[in-house]
C-alpha cells in the first residue's frame, strides 16, 4: 500500500493527520497511528516522530544553473534552424547541424557554448524551449518549399468562374485505384473533362507521379477532337510542380487551380470520375504494370463511347444554352450526345478517335 502514494501525497498525509493527531486523546491517538502506519507503511517508531512534530516544508534549495542565457539563445536559434522538432530529434541533430551552420557561415558559437550544446540532454532541451515554445503558440512553422511557390503562382479558379468557355478548356484529376488499403504503389487514372461539352478522357498511370502526368495529359491533348486551350486542376502535388508549369508554358496553356478542399470547383471533372472511369474500373485495388496495360486500352475507349450515344435528354433551348451556336431546333425534347452537340457548333474536326475507328468530318448544320 505504501508503494501507492506519491511523495506529495504523503506530505498531505502527514499535514492533515499530524493536525489531528496532536490534539487526540490517548486511545483516539492509537487509532490514528494504528491506521497511519498501515496507509503510508512506516516504522510505528517514525510514524510518532513524524506526527508528533508539526509539518514544516523544507525550502527548495536554489539549482546551479550549468546553461546561461548565451545557451539558451543558441539553442533557440538551431530549434528554429530545425523546424521546431522535439527535444529528442533535436539532441541527435544538432551535431550536424551546429558543423553545417559553422561552415556555411550561419552560426559562430563559443567554445564553451558549443560544447555545453553538444553535452546537453533531451529533457534539458524541452526545459530550456518551453518558455520560447509558450511564446510562439506551439504553432510549427510551416515549411516553404518549391510547390508552394508554384501554387501560389497558379490563378484560383472557381465553379462560378467559367461563365461560357469554348471548347478546349479542360479539369483535370487523378482517380486513386487503391481499393480499401492507402499503402504502397497502385494505378491512378488521369481524367480531363471538357467544360463546354463534357467530353471526357482517360489515361492509366501506373504510379502518381509528375513526369508520368504531363505524359498523360500531352497523349490525351492529341486524342480530343479540339485543340486544348486551358487546364484546371486541384491542389495536388503532382499537379502543382515545375513540370506542369514547363509544360503548360510550353504549349501555351491557361492554367489555374481549384481552391483547396473545394471539390465543387471540379465539378465537371469529379461527375466524370464516378460515371465514366469508377464504372469501368470499378473500387478494387490496381497495381503494377499488368494492371496499368490491361486497363490503359479501355480507359481511352469507354469515354468515347459515352460521347458518341446519346446519353442525355435535352430540349432545343438547352442544347442551344450549353453548345454555344447550336440552333434550337425545336422546344419538343429529343437526344443528344456530347458529339452531336459539337457537331451543332458548326465546327469541322478532321478525325476524331473512338470505339469503332475514325469518324471523318461532319458538314456543318449551323
Amino acid at each position: 500500500m505504501a508503494r501507492r502514494l506519491s511523495m506529495a501525497t504523503r506530505r498531505e498525509l502527514k499535514q492533515a493527520v499530524g493536525e489531528r493527531y496532536r490534539v487526540a486523546g490517548r486511545w483516539e491517538r492509537r487509532q490514528i497511528l494504528d491506521e497511519f502506519t498501515r496507509v503510508t507503511g512506516y516504522h510505528r517508531k517514525h510514524a510518532l516522530r513524524v506526527l508528533h512534530r508539526p509539518f514544516e516544508p523544507r525550502p527548495a534549495r536554489p539549482r546551479k544553473r550549468i546553461y546561461d542565457q548565451a545557451v539558451r539563445q543558441a539553442l533557440a536559434l538551431l530549434w528554429e534552424a530545425a523546424d521546431r522538432i522535439c527535444g529528442k530529434r533535436l539532441k541527435a541533430l544538432l551535431p550536424v547541424l551546429i558543423e553545417s551552420m559553422e561552415r556555411h557561415g550561419h552560426l559562430r558559437l563559443d567554445p564553451v557554448v558549443r560544447s555545453a550544446l553538444l553535452d546537453i540532454s533531451a529533457a534539458t532541451i524541452d526545459r530550456l524551449l518551453r518558455p520560447v515554445r509558450e511564446a510562439s503558440g506551439r504553432i510549427r512553422r510551416r515549411r516553404w518549399g518549391l510547390g508552394t511557390a508554384v501554387t501560389q503562382c497558379v490563378p484560383v479558379r472557381t465553379f462560378d468562374d467559367w461563365g461560357e468557355p469554348p471548347p478546349g478548356y479542360c479539369e483535370a484529376d487523378l482517380v486513386e485505384h487503391c481499393g480499401t488499403e492507402h499503402e504502397g504503389s497502385f494505378v491512378h487514372s488521369l481524367t480531363l473533362t471538357d467544360i463546354h461539352s463534357g467530353w471526357t478522357e482517360c489515361a492509366a498511370l501506373v504510379i502518381r507521379e509528375q513526369t508520368l502526368v504531363v505524359e498523360g495529359i500531352s497523349l490525351i491533348r492529341h486524342q480530343l477532337p479540339f485543340a486544348l486551350r486551358g487546364l484546371d486542376t486541384d491542389n495536388d502535388s503532382a499537379f502543382m510542380n515545375e513540370t506542369l508549369q514547363t509544360y503548360c508554358r510550353e504549349h501555351q496553356l491557361e492554367w489555374t487551380r481549384s481552391r483547396a478542399y473545394r471539390k465543387n470547383d471540379q465539378a465537371w471533372v469529379e461527375q466524370k470520375n464516378g460515371a465514366v472511369v469508377r464504372r469501368l474500373a470499378g473500387y478494387g485495388r490496381l497495381s503494377g504494370l499488368t494492371a496499368t496495360a490491361k486497363s490503359g486500352p479501355a480507359l481511352p475507349k469507354c469515354p468515347a463511347v459515352c460521347e458518341l450515344l446519346p446519353a442525355l435528354i435535352q430540349t432545343g433551348q438547352q442544347a442551344a444554352r450549353r453548345f454555344a451556336g447550336a440552333p434550337a431546333l425545336s422546344s419538343a425534347a429529343y437526344p443528344l450526345s456530347t458529339f452531336a452537340g459539337l457537331a451543332l457548333c458548326g465546327r469541322k474536326w478532321s478525325k476524331i478517335n473512338c470505339a469503332s475507328g475514325s469518324l471523318h468530318s461532319i458538314p456543318s448544320r449551323c
